[in-house]
């Protein structure tokens, strides 16, 4: 009898050990391999449970989709060369952030059989390519004749891989790509801001984005202020191709939004949206920060490259437009800056202002002000809290380790600053610091994009006051758009806008400044 019991025990032990190689659970073949337990993939494994959350709430602009079966050898053969592209897109060390997901799904899984029947799987790897969004509730087959979804028809190295969806969203990605640099932390190294042109260009791009995702160009109010801000960018973006694309916008504005009414979408009957413009240029956005990059995921970035973007600005202006740059900048953040508590914070330090500024500097010191008196605020939050970033904690700017002389006498609750010393490190840090990027500096960028950051700082620039309800496009700020002003005067010559007195006078606007090539109309026809 307790021969049989043994029998027994034995068996029922030989049925749990073969239940736990289901083709429900871990496969044989993978628990063979467990030795690289520890290797973390970096593509998203998906079943039928996550599959439409995943693509719903993922970030990236595109997504491949494998579907492969964990007993297949050519799916395993396969597996390293997915890897090595996906790790240029996914998880916390990618080099690319926020482009493309990298996602697979295992059809040998009984709960994933009706998801692969959805995608007509035939053969496995299949790989698909689509916006995330298109795979919530997707499907795909042979004969469908109009679908977003697409196959992957190069796929078998990651090399080919990888130049098949370079060729789809116009990148020149690599996979010897690697993270931009270790975390700029050394404050005291005023080199490092030469990197935040690229965070300048990553800002402007989203801050775009945010615009059309919440459609917030509403009224004719918030068209107003948009048209404000994009005349400053035009004039003083320290971008040559943000310029570039803020003019095509400005140029097209009536068209794309008449009476303050935007088009985002492919309506019928709309030719042309704002989603179809790219303000930088279709490179950007890159989907990683550089010199904003935080040490976690959500700190810095965004907010960090804007606060630079407004400093670049500011720095950038003559002394007739300080206060149409202020006027500007408050608005745009007041309408479009989709941090509540941030945005109100900022719109009440914009209404203390009582006397409008008339010098350049006015509206440096102004902002670099209030930048600081906003990191003292969050400062006490993130401390209490503990939600700031270890390696970049909120502080007074600039530190006496960047800049000695800005300090007259400092104590622990109290700083006596050199303003005149103050605005001459601005003026420098954020203008030619700045756009002084690549000579120094051993990045992989262009030969086109070190001249023209070499040629940044001989934009000439004179300022012109208009009144308001006056033409807004005189002319733009840059040689490099000679032939665009010429044509955005011809098309502008009778266009006016009425804004609405009450919300200038806020702050203290009377006037609409824009940047031209010269202080006269006969000067303007001599240098055409």
């Amino acid at each position: 009898m307790s021969l049989i019991h043994l029998f027994l025990f034995v068996g029922l032990v030989s049925l749990e050990a073969a239940a736990s190689f289901s083709p429900g659970s871990r496969s044989i073949l993978r628990d063979i391999g467990s030795h690289n337990a520890d290797q973390k993939d970096n593509a998203l494994e998906l079943n039928a449970t996550n599959f439409d959350s995943v693509f719903q709430d993922s970030p990236a602009k595109y997504a491949v989709l494998e579907f492969f079966a964990h007993w297949c050898p050519a799916c395993r053969n396969y597996k390293p060369h997915y890897e090595k592209v996906a790790r240029l897109f996914n998880g916390a060390d990618a080099v690319h952030p926020g482009v493309v997901l990298m996602t697979r799904v295992d059809c040998a899984i009984k709960m994933n059989v009706k998801l692969c029947d959805k995608f007509s799987i035939n053969h496995y790897p299949m790989l698909f390519w689509a916006p995330p969004k298109k795979f919530v509730g997707g499907s795909w087959g042979p004969k469908q004749e109009k679908s977003e979804i697409s196959v992957v028809d190069e796929w078998r190295t990651a090399d080919l891989l990888l130049n098949w969806i370079n060729k789809q969203i116009g990148s020149s990605y690599g996979l010897d790509d690697q993270k931009f640099g270790n975390l700029l932390t050394n404050i005291s190294d005023q080199e490092q801001i030469s990197q935040a042109i690229f965070d300048i260009e990553e800002a402007t791009e989203e801050a775009f984005d945010i615009i059309l995702s919440h459609k917030a160009i509403k009224s004719s109010e918030t068209s107003a202020s948009f048209i404000r801000f994009l005349q400053l960018l035009v004039a003083h973006h320290p971008s040559r191709r943000c310029r570039t694309g803020s003019a095509e916008i400005l140029v097209n504005f009536d068209d794309l939004c008449p009476s303050g009414e935007c088009s985002y979408d492919q309506e019928s009957g709309v030719k042309d949206t704002l989603r179809n413009f790219h303000i930088c240029g279709k490179d950007v956005p890159r989907g990683y920060y550089r010199f904003c990059r935080g040490s976690k995921n959500e700190t810095r970035g965004f907010s960090c490259g804007l606060w630079v973007l407004m400093h670049s600005l500011s720095v950038r202006i003559e002394d007739g437009e300080s206060q149409f740059a202020f006027t500007a900048i408050c608005e745009f953040i007041n309408n479009f800056f989709m941090c509540d508590d941030c945005r109100r914070h900022f719109h009440d330090m914009c209404l203390s202002v009582k006397t409008p500024f008339k010098k350049a500097r006015d509206i440096v010191l102004w902002l670099w002000s209030t930048h600081n008196k906003v990191n003292e605020r969050l400062k006490k939050d993130e401390d209490s809290l503990g939600t700031g970033d270890p390696k970049f904690p909120k502080m007074i700017w600039p530190p006496k380790k960047l800049c000695p002389s800005c300090y007259l006498s400092s104590t622990e609750k109290n700083i006596d600053w050199d303003h005149d010393e103050v605005y001459k490190f601005l003026k420098k840090y954020y203008g030619q610091k700045l756009v002084s990027v690549y000579k120094k500096n051993g990045d992989s960028v262009s030969k086109e994009e070190v001249v023209a950051a070499a040629e940044e700082m001989a934009v000439p620039t004179n300022a012109l006051v208009v009144p308001v309800g006056a033409a807004l496009a005189i002319a733009l700020a840059s040689c490099a758009f000679g032939a665009l002003a010429c044509y955005w005067r011809t098309q502008q010559k009778n266009r006016k806008y009425y804004h609405n007195p009450h919300y200038l006078k806020r702050y203290n606007s009377n006037y609409m400044v824009m940047n031209t090539f010269s202080n006269t109309e006969s000067e303007r026809e001599k240098e055409r």
